[in-house]
Formats: C-alpha cells, sequence, structure tokens
C-alpha cells in the first residue's frame, strides 16, 4: 500500500515533469540528435552523466520517500528536473515513464569473486575462479526467461500510480553491449588475462568462443521470447550517447518484435588498453565484430585509448559511434574519423573530481573543437565519481562547453 504522502510527492513532481518535457526546446534537441546520429554536422553535442557525483548533487538523506520503489521514482524525476533547472547538456528531458519488463538471465554458471576493498567506494581486487582450461568447463550458456506475472505488476503499479500524467512504456531490452574481456578478466583475473595472451592464448580463444556463442543464445532467446525493444530513442548508448535515429528501424519492422538489423549495439574491451592492436583483434574484436554485424548500428569503445586501432575498429560493420577517451590522441584520431563517424569525446573527468580550474577547462575543450572541425563532434563529460562536494562546477563546466560550441556551431 502506498503511503499517501509519498503518492501525492510523486504525482507532484511528475506534473512538473509532463511540463518541462513539453518545452519546445526538447523536441529541438531530440531533432538535434536524429541528425547527429545521421552524421550531419549540426554541432558539438553536449552530455552530462554525474554518475557517482550524484550522491553530492543529490543525495539519498534528500530523498522524502521511504518507499524503495517510490523512492527509486522519485529519485528518477527528481533527477530529470535537476538536468532541466541547471541546463545540463543537450539530453532532452523525457515526458514517459518507462517499465522494464521482469527479465531474468541464469548467467554463467561460474561466479566470479572480488577481494573487496577496506575503503568507502574504493577499489576492489580481482580474486580469479578460472585458473586452468579445466574450469572452462563450469561454464554454462545462460537462460533468458520473462516473468510476465511481476511485468504486469510493474505495469498495473506504474499506471495506477502516474498513468493520468505521464505516459507508461513497457520496454524490454533496450541496451545491447558486448563485454568479452570484462568477463573474461572477471573469472580469470586481469595480470592472468595478460600473462595468458603470451603464454597460453588458446585458453583465452577457448574462453571468447564461450562467450561469444553464449551471447549469440543470449540474442537468440531475446528473439525467440519477444524480449527486444526499438532503442532509436533517448536509450543510452554504447559508453554514452544517445540513439534518437531517423535510420532505425530498418524498412519492413514489427515494432513489437524488432530484428537486430532494427537496433543499435555496441562492444568494448577496456581491459586491453595497453596491448596493440593485432592483439586487441585478436583476442577480443575478432568475436565482437561477427556479434555487432547483425545490427543496424555500431558503436565501440568506452575508457581505453583506440587511437591507434581505428582503422580496425572502423572497419566493424555498421560502425557509427566510436569513443575517444580522456586518454586517447585527439589530434591523431580526429583526421581518421572525420565526418564517417561520431566522435564520441569523453573529456577528462578529473576536471570536475579534482583540482578545477576553468580556465585550463576552457583551453582544453577548445583544443579539441579546433582539431575536429571536420568531425561530428560530441562531448560527453562522465565518470565523475566525485564533485568534491561542489556541484556546481557541472554548471560551470557545461556553460564553458556551451560557450566554447557557440563559437564552433556549424
Amino acid at each position: 500500500m502506498v503511503d499517501s504522502r509519498e503518492r501525492t510527492l510523486i504525482r507532484d513532481l511528475a506534473k512538473r515533469v509532463a511540463e518541462v518535457a513539453a518545452l519546445p526546446v526538447q523536441e529541438q534537441r531530440r531533432e538535434l540528435w536524429r541528425r547527429h546520429n545521421r552524421l550531419e554536422r549540426v554541432r558539438p553535442m553536449i552530455l552530462v552523466f554525474p554518475e557517482g557525483a550524484w550522491q553530492e548533487l543529490m543525495p539519498d538523506a534528500a530523498l522524502q520517500c521511504r518507499d524503495e520503489q517510490m523512492r527509486g521514482i522519485e529519485r528518477e524525476l527528481r533527477r530529470r528536473l535537476y538536468y532541466h533547472d541547471h541546463d545540463l547538456g543537450d539530453a532532452p528531458i523525457a515526458g514517459d515513464i518507462t517499465v522494464g519488463k521482469a527479465i531474468g538471465n541464469s548467467g554463467w554458471r561460474l561466479e566470479a569473486k572480488q577481494i573487496p576493498s577496506t575503503t568507502r567506494r574504493g577499489a576492489w581486487a580481482f580474486d580469479p575462479v578460472l585458473k586452468t582450461a579445466t574450469d572452462l568447463k563450469k561454464l554454462r550458456l545462460p537462460v533468458i526467461t520473462h516473468d510476465e506475472k511481476k511485468t504486469a505488476e510493474r505495469l498495473a503499479f506504474h499506471t495506477e500510480l502516474l498513468g493520468d500524467i505521464l505516459p507508461i512504456r513497457l520496454v524490454g531490452v533496450t541496451t545491447i553491449s558486448f563485454h568479452l574481456m570484462r568477463i573474461y578478466t572477471q573469472f580469470r583475473g586481469l595480470l592472468e588475462a595478460m600473462m595468458d595472451m603470451a603464454e597460453q592464448p588458446s585458453l583465452i580463444h577457448d574462453a571468447m568462443a564461450i562467450l561469444e556463442a553464449g551471447h549469440h543464445g543470449i540474442i537468440k532467446q531475446y528473439l525467440q521470447l519477444g524480449l527486444l525493444s526499438l532503442n532509436n530513442d533517448d536509450s543510452y548508448q554504447n559508453s554514452g550517447g544517445v540513439s534518437f535515429s531517423t535510420e532505425l528501424p530498418r524498412p519492413g519492422c514489427d515494432p513489437k518484435r524488432p530484428r537486430l538489423c532494427d537496433l543499435w549495439a555496441s562492444a568494448e574491451s577496456q581491459e586491453l588498453a595497453g596491448v596493440s592492436p593485432a592483439m586487441h583483434d585478436e583476442f577480443a574484436l575478432q568475436y565482437e565484430r561477427r556479434l555487432l554485424a547483425p545490427f543496424g548500428l555500431t558503436g565501440y569503445g568506452c575508457c581505453e585509448d583506440l587511437t591507434a586501432k581505428l582503422d580496425l575498429v572502423c572497419a566493424v560493420p555498421n560502425m557509427r559511434r566510436i569513443s575517444i577517451s580522456p586518454f586517447a590522441d585527439v589530434d591523431k584520431c580526429a583526421p581518421r574519423l572525420g565526418d564517417k563517424f561520431i566522435f564520441s569525446w569523453k573529456p577528462h573527468p578529473a576536471h570536475v573530481g579534482g583540482a578545477f580550474d576553468p580556465e585550463l577547462i576552457r583551453r582544453y575543450i577548445r583544443h579539441t573543437l579546433d582539431v575536429t572541425r571536420g568531425c561530428v563532434l560530441e562531448m560527453i563529460l562522465k565518470d565523475t565519481h566525485t564533485c568534491h562536494g561542489h556541484p556546481e562546477r557541472f554548471d560551470t563546466w557545461c556553460q564553458i562547453a556551451r560557450e566554447l560550441v557557440a563559437e564552433y556551431a556549424v
């Protein structure tokens, strides 16, 4: 039973979100993203994802609901309003509520282990469970399930609570992203994975073959169970970027049962940041390439430096969005991507999370804008795990970015 005070609070927040979402600027932004995603050079686009810093922008203690489900809804609505009130980037404010289907995944049947940090929010260490080739036999292909009763209950709850204020949209799987090397290192350990490339490459290849087959199987089950949903909207894509598109879905699509060619998908192998292009291709990209091939539009990369690997990445079928991390050489990446791919630049989050110097930020962003004049550029501030108690840093960063983008607008 929902507390009447919490119900009133949530409905009042939803009414304000509905007003904000109806502002003309939201459709203007959606149209800019559609054009940007089809490689029109409208202007450099800006996105901000506070991520870990949300605890400083909007502490959990500031939430008024006590029921966990209601707190989740309150948090989401307040975050949308925070984006609007602080004008954080070009993300359109959504005017609906998405309810996810209750989808289960049995996993690989081999449980990864970690050694926890002794400090709050500190780094954990790998505790390898894949010690020999024999342990690969413990892996089982994941089984996907759909709890229709729980899905119906979720939908009914949100519809009764907010359906007369905001449209309620039931969705299945909208984020399709492959992380084969992440899974391998979770089982094997990062140092061990690096050594395997030199000492027992067959172990990695055998594991990758299993993981690739497993992901093909997962996708097949999604299709059979009708669990895929179109993601040519505000769905988060790749390691940042929204998915508004006029190219997807492809002609002949049934919106209720989209095909792979109607969808965005992505992959990354951050763990291979320090290996050569040839080794990256051998131990990860050749497997990822086959997984990405059936999809309508694809993206690649996250925090790994892809500067020396762009020829390989650009050759992935239907490649559209490529992550240019804070560690990449933008001067070298810009001419390689040109206007053929989205230059998904990730400015360094330390500029917000460390010593804060607005003039340094201005020079830093200006340099990238200078060298990417012929590119389809988006700048995505993310991995910001702290702002050291100064939420206004995000506002200042965005203001600087907007001022510079206005100078460089097409």
